[in-house]
């Protein structure tokens, strides 16, 4: 299945994740730093980071979301709803994240425990997204659940001279 939601044949949805997910991630290496005491603008990065990787996620989503509607096998259907259900989940746990931080909570507090929780999430979400790609074939040209080469009709080259060692030997034998 090629992705609805594309450029020149390539699927926007997995060229935009990234985004949020080094966004949020790295918030949380924000959060550690601040934890372990470092002074700066460790605080500012974290909840800068998390308002890009909101709004980076909301724009993934939508093309996500393209691709989701146009899935026709109904087990791959039901891996990309909870594919979605769960990133809808870490967004809002985000969201959440950030309004906190904005009003001022303390890092130490449920702040740092979201951010922990969302990027767990993430990886589980991540997973989902990644099987659906690399076992199911989705939005990746070619027939769905065929390999793009057919096996049967590679030539594999046979070689009947048998290899030798520098004295001549053949290898295995001596």
């Amino acid at each position: 299945m090629v992705s609805r939601a594309s450029i020149a044949g390539h699927p926007i949805h997995p060229m935009l994740v990234p985004i949020p997910i080094g966004l949020f991630v790295f918030s949380l290496i924000a959060d550690i730093a601040v934890y372990l005491g470092w002074v700066g603008a460790w605080p500012a990065v974290a909840l800068y980071t998390i308002g890009g990787g909101i709004f980076g996620a909301l724009l993934a989503a939508a093309f996500g979301l393209v691709d989701l509607m146009s899935l026709r096998d109904e087990r791959v259907k039901k891996i990309g709803v909870a594919h979605m259900v769960i990133n809808l989940i870490v967004v809002t746990l985000y969201i959440v994240n950030f309004v906190l931080r904005y009003q001022g909570e303390p890092l130490e507090g449920i702040t740092g425990i979201l951010s922990i929780v969302g990027v767990l999430m993430l990886l589980v979400s991540g997973w989902l997204g990644g099987h659906m790609v690399y076992v199911h074939g989705v939005a990746v040209a070619g027939a769905l659940g065929r390999p793009l080469i057919d096996r049967r009709k590679v030539q594999v080259p046979v070689h009947h001279e048998r290899r030798r060692t520098h004295a001549g030997q053949p290898i295995g034998q001596h």
